[in-house]
């Protein structure tokens, strides 16, 4: 009996430690080293920060791909976040308070971490991953701006990651003698080259955070959209990521002048000026600089078209059907047209018009009217929120829908954010449903309502529920019909949840045609 009792414990044993080894913990082994996080007892959910995808890209790897991690015995300590991208001194500004801003005094050209939150359970859950890419036009932001947090997002359920990628004059940098030394003869886009690491990285170990690599979602807001919508479109993407959500952003039409396929001989020449700028000779002499001095560089860098990542302007990759089909959940905001610029008096704004869309001015004119400084004041918001961010999503969904493409769930978002008695009320401002959509309302301490946590509710669900299976719809949520062509319809997210045919539907499609036959007459050239 006692062989039999000792034979018996010896089992349980075994089970149970074999048992442990599926448990997520507070300590885990990647493909490259054992990263040391923090558990919250609260929430269930451990967080591991501040993780490297790549190595430094400081020095000879300044304006480099990032190259891949190399194996380490070292155990890293993942309890806080890593450096931000170099950048300007992050700080609040107009709309965008603290929970919107990346922290500062922590700022190092080796930046190339991300974030991973999972919920306590089985690294055999298999769960979704969610991708999040921060805004912040290129130049500035990263993955530890509060409203990013993933804890309430991982306690719905998804594996969630954020990530950060070189900015500016460091991420997006071209240059005569870099695409020299490339093997694919291109430069620039080093920015999007991090992302598609860090895609890469996470579909070799987000295994071991419970996570499952064949079904991935990446997110973005603003620059983050926009660089959504760039890894749908390039080839290069293949297979590390099933689904797309992009808020506020997208890249159909091109925002910097192009000529025939690609913007690279634009964009180097823009390398050569901003060479003289900081007076050097060399690419050798602008990696020798420090950081600070690149920082002073009077210049704007975003992705370009390069031959490589993309061999042709995203409009034709769309018009040709070659581009990763996925589903995709997009949308934009009421109000977002409030920061575009100085506006102007009525006869500024027509004399503005009449020189930039010649010919189509009048119909410009007819759906964007001009009668008096007020009327035309409520046109250049309206005309600056379509033009950068409601055409580019209308055109993506368009475009995929006419391919026969996967589904798109559309939403506008027109929730009028609160505001505190120091703060002015800027309506359903840019980036002011990310803390709707992720669960983060307590990351600020803005004078929510009852309306605004159940939208949020709602919002995070979508946002879950698309990142599980590609439908953002479940019993109990109000019904998200996707968008068609036959009835452009949309989710409106506000004080209300209802179904309703896109805003601005008119003013969308002569802005379609005016730059869908200026893009046609200089491609054709």
């Amino acid at each position: 009996m006692k062989i039999k009792l000792l034979a018996l414990s010896a089992f349980f044993l075994i089970l149970v430690t074999g048992c442990s080894q599926n448990i997520i913990e507070n300590e885990i082994n990647t493909n490259h080293f054992t990263i040391t996080g923090f558990y919250d007892s609260e929430t269930g959910i451990y967080s591991y920060k501040g993780i490297p995808f790549a190595e430094a890209p400081t020095g000879e790897n300044r304006w480099r791909p990032p190259v891949p991690l190399t194996a380490s015995v070292a155990t890293l300590d993942g309890s806080e976040y890593g450096p931000i991208c170099m950048q300007g001194e992050p700080t609040p500004f107009s709309m965008w308070t603290q929970e919107f801003i990346a922290p500062a005094g922590n700022m190092s050209e080796d930046c190339l971490n991300l974030n991973i939150w999972t919920q306590e359970g089985s690294v055999d859950d298999k769960r979704p991953v969610l991708v999040f890419i921060h805004g912040g036009g290129f130049s500035s932001g990263s993955n530890s701006v509060p409203v990013y947090d993933g804890t309430r997002m991982a306690q719905k359920g998804v594996v969630f990651v954020s990530i950060n990628y070189r900015l500016g004059v460091f991420g997006f940098f071209s240059h005569p003698e870099l695409g020299q030394e490339s093997e694919h003869s291109v430069s620039g886009n080093y920015g999007l080259m991090d992302q598609i690491a860090a895609l890469q990285w996470i579909q070799e170990n987000i295994h071991h955070f419970g996570g499952d690599p064949e079904n991935v979602t990446i997110a973005g807001q603003s620059a983050g959209a926009f660089s959504v919508h760039y890894l749908v479109s390039t080839p290069k993407t293949k297979g590390l990521f099933h689904k797309a959500i992009a808020e506020s952003g997208a890249a159909i039409f091109p925002r910097n002048n192009i000529s025939g396929t690609t913007d690279l001989d634009w964009s180097e020449e823009q390398g050569l000026t901003v060479q003289n700028q900081l007076g050097a000779d060399s690419l050798e002499e602008l990696r020798l600089l420090d950081a600070e001095q690149l920082l002073n560089v009077q210049a704007r860098f975003s992705p370009i078209i390069d031959g490589y990542l993309f061999p042709a302007p995203i409009y034709q990759l769309y018009t040709d059907g070659v581009y990763n089909d996925v589903p995709v959940l997009m949308g934009w905001n009421a109000n977002e047209g409030n920061f575009s610029g100085a506006i102007q008096s009525a006869d500024e704004f027509k004399n503005t018009i009449e020189a930039q869309y010649g010919e189509y001015s009048n119909q410009i004119l007819t759906h964007f009217p001009a009668g008096n400084d007020e009327i035309a004041a409520e046109s250049q918001v309206e005309l600056g929120s379509l033009s950068i961010f409601g055409l580019q999503l209308w055109k993506w969904a368009n475009m995929q829908i006419e391919n026969d493409g996967s589904d798109i769930f559309m939403y506008h978002f027109t929730k009028e954010v609160p505001y505190n008695e120091n703060q002015r009320p800027y309506g359903a401002f840019h980036t002011g449903e990310v803390p709707y959509a992720y669960h983060t309302l307590d990351m600020s301490d803005r004078p929510w309502t009852d309306s605004d946590r159940y939208l949020s509710d709602v919002m995070s669900d979508y946002w879950v529920n698309f990142a599980k299976n590609g439908d953002p719809n479940e019993t109990g949520l109000p019904q998200w019909e996707p968008f068609t062509t036959d009835a452009y319809q949309t989710i409106i997210l506000g004080e209300e949840i209802r179904m309703a045919t896109i805003p601005s539907l008119e003013r969308l499609k002569i802005l379609d045609k005016y730059h869908t036959d200026k893009l046609k007459g200089i491609l054709s050239n």
